[in-house]
């Protein structure tokens, strides 16, 4: 049985370019870095969490709702393939039962927070999606404007590189990594329009990606998502 299905549904993905040697920290034993036309990449990354069941159960006002993480990506070689995954650096959601789940079991790096999204139609004729997240007081805020219609993500394209990674890799020390598998079809997105940011990222992430709150993204997508499996956790040996 899958350890967690939901949908996720409505992906904006804000995507930097790194330097690599800011994540060196943060990378799990066994994987390396996985790099798209020379360029080392960092996302953060607003969804909506719907329809979620733990072990095929549905926890009581925990079945929908939102979350915000900062992710980079990885790869790692077995069985004579690379598989491709991903890296959370925080994610942060609005259920504290969350937090203690996955920070306990998955030793990821859940934090809760105070949070809101919005879809709505603009005067445009397009759509808005909108995540926000308290701290301090203060919102942060993500939006993303964009066409009506999916379309299909391009092969060999940057929305194929930063939607197609099916892992997830969490460091818990220098020796130990876990790896557990996301479960999902290929994603469309919608065409993007617009969008705007109002994020403290040394607020939200620490001092040490406090520079994005000076960079621009060098793309921003809206993915349409899809139902989503988690399984197969397991530790990797050295």
């Amino acid at each position: 049985m899958s350890f967690l299905t939901a949908q996720w549904k409505n992906l904006a993905l804000f995507n930097y370019e790194i330097d690599a040697k800011t994540l060196e920290q943060y990378i799990p034993q066994g994987t390396e870095i996985d790099i798209w036309n020379g360029k080392c990449y960092i996302s953060l990354v607003g969804f909506m969490f719907e329809n979620v069941k733990l072990l095929g159960l549905k926890i009581p006002f925990h079945i929908n709702f939102e979350e915000v993480n900062l992710r980079f990506y990885v790869k790692r070689f077995e069985n004579s393939e690379w598989k491709r995954g991903v890296v959370f650096i925080k994610e942060i959601v609005p259920k504290p039962a969350l937090t203690i789940v996955a920070n306990t079991i998955y030793k990821e790096h859940y934090q809760t927070l105070q949070m809101n999204h919005s879809i709505t139609e603009n005067k445009l004729e397009k759509v808005d999606y909108v995540y926000q997240w308290k701290i301090e007081n203060n919102w942060n805020t993500i939006l993303v404007e964009t066409e009506k219609n999916p379309i299909e993500i391009e092969a060999n394209s940057e929305a194929e590189f930063i939607t197609e990674h099916y892992f997830g890799y969490t460091k818990v020390n220098k020796e130990k990594t876990f790896e557990y598998e996301v479960k999902h079809p290929r994603w469309q997105q919608y065409k993007v329009t617009n969008h705007y940011l109002d994020v403290d990222f040394h607020k939200t992430y620490g001092k040490r990606f406090e520079f994005l709150n000076n960079q621009k993204p060098i793309s921003v997508m809206l993915a349409v998502g899809s139902e989503i499996s988690v399984e197969n956790k397991k530790r990797i040996k050295s």
